[in-house]
């Protein structure tokens, strides 16, 4: 796959078809449209594209408004590029972008710039100034600029939409299972190791401090959690706390992990975590000593999770 940092330095002299969309966080619902985009693609001799756009259009548009995605840009990149796409291209989103007539749009960009042959594109896709233009204005512009509109089902869309709200409820209700079934793969956080405050390591329970880049990753619900990460090319499980630390005073929120059966120096590398299991809510103890028997139990827990998992 081919990515591009925008729609004008998309350079390919061959004709495409292409879909459009934020496609936030690649999950069952989108590869079922991304399939189809793949399939028709070879079956029509074209190459298939991928148009989408960062930052979030709302992120532009409604800057007061606290946008959290399933994925960052990264991410979403490299789910992308496992779906069998020739191109990706990542627009920026811009006020004046979002000011293009819908002629201008399709002229310019879908048309001059990515070669279109074909879309393939929701009943309720809008486009161009304020969004006034939609589908049927698309299958106007494919008579006079050559191009074919290939309407993706209302049920499809909807699939996507239901999928996507019921990732950000899950995560944000700790049900890891359910946003995991709805995603294909296991929802996850990257982030740069950093110095906490070593209260872990005071009660023999070391843990790694994720610092997130980004600040609209959609982060779940405070609470304890079951994860695993590759770290220096082997798989590790661990135990993630999300939250504030309240049995020792803390105010920030942090995300640390306690990896089982692995205490190397973890200091300035980069890790990503994917959750497999809630365990339990973030809790106020009356001790350390509590807290540490706590923990003890959540890593049996776990332990047990995974011998069963296989």
């Amino acid at each position: 796959m081919k990515k591009y940092p925008s729609a004008s330095a998309y350079k390919n002299s061959r004709q495409s078809v292409v879909t459009i969309g934020t496609f936030d966080g690649v999950h069952i619902g989108h590869k079922a449209i991304l399939k189809r985009l793949v399939e028709t693609a070879k079956k029509e001799n074209l190459d298939s594209v991928v148009l989408t756009f960062f930052p979030h259009p709302r992120m532009v548009l409604q800057q007061n408004v606290d946008i959290k995605l399933i994925n960052t840009i990264e991410e979403r990149t490299e789910l992308l590029e496992n779906t069998g796409l020739d191109h990706l291209v990542i627009h920026p989103f811009t006020h004046a972008f979002s000011r293009l007539t819908a002629l201008e749009y399709v002229r310019d960009i879908l048309v001059n710039s990515l070669k279109a042959k074909k879309i393939i594109i929701g009943y309720d896709h809008r486009f161009g100034r304020n969004r006034n233009a939609d589908i049927e204005d698309l299958k106007e512009f494919g008579k006079t600029y050559n191009f074919e509109v290939e309407e993706i089902s209302a049920k499809e869309i909807d699939d996507v939409a239901i999928s996507s709200t019921k990732i950000r409820k899950s995560l944000n209700e700790g049900d890891i299972e359910t946003a995991n079934n709805y995603l294909g793969y296991n929802f996850m956080i990257s982030g740069e190791v950093v110095k906490g405050k070593a209260i872990g390591r005071t009660i023999n329970y070391p843990t790694a401090n994720l610092k997130l880049k980004e600040n609209y990753k959609l982060i779940p619900k405070n609470g304890v959690y079951i994860v695993e990460s590759t770290i220096e090319g082997e798989k590790k499980f661990g135990i993630t706390s999300i939250g504030t630390n309240p049995t020792v005073g803390g105010t920030e929120k942090t995300i640390e992990t306690h990896f089982l059966n692995f205490n190397k120096d973890l200091y300035g590398k980069e890790i990503t975590i994917a959750f497999l299991k809630y365990i339990r809510d973030e809790e106020t103890f009356d001790s350390v000593e509590i807290l540490k028997q706590e923990i003890e139990k959540d890593e049996t827990f776990a332990k047990q999770f995974l011998k069963d998992r296989g």
